[in-house]
């Protein structure tokens, strides 16, 4: 009979914390994997996104902030032929608010980034620790209908749901 394979949760913590994944390896969890790594993933290509986006309408807002009207990046912004004569307080709010909403979101996928580690560190260590966790055929819940007297004079017995709970 083979024996069966326990994780040291101790061990999983430190490898999770090393490397993203490893703990879930370590685990013998290797369905996780992509899960870890594709959460990765997609908060690396919000992060990208939102910075490129940063960085282009921090520009156009410097460009339309400035005198020198050879700075005019924030043209690539607008439709092609596209004029804002008469209209610049208005398109510099625009540009600041735009700058603003990507550079939150760009600070929120570092977070959610940051997020995505921690829970793959936390979910190596609870697999680990639970590995080892008493799932036999004596667990169970039934719920069935009980009456319940409660002896007093004066009181009536009362019909309601009773859970039983083996261990």
């Amino acid at each position: 009979m083979e024996k069966r394979f326990i994780p040291n949760p101790q061990r999983a913590l430190w490898l999770s914390l090393i490397i993203p994944g490893a703990g879930q390896i370590y685990n013998r969890k290797l369905w996780k994997i992509p899960i870890v790594y594709g959460g990765f993933l997609g908060c690396l290509y919000a992060l990208t996104w939102n910075n490129q986006m940063y960085g282009d309408y921090s520009q156009a807002y410097l460009d339309i902030m400035d005198d020198d009207p050879n700075t005019k990046s924030y043209e690539n912004m607008l439709p092609l032929n596209y004029s804002i004569a008469g209209r610049e307080d208005q398109y510099k709010e625009i540009f600041k608010n735009k700058k603003n909403y990507y550079r939150k979101y760009r600070d929120m996928s570092i977070f959610a980034m940051i997020a995505v580690y921690l829970l793959s560190v936390v979910d190596a260590y609870v697999d680990a620790e639970l590995s080892s966790f008493d799932i036999s055929k004596d667990l169970g819940l039934r719920i069935e209908p009980a009456v319940f007297n409660f002896g007093g004079r004066g009181r009536e017995a009362s019909v309601g749901v009773q859970c039983n709970l083996n261990f």
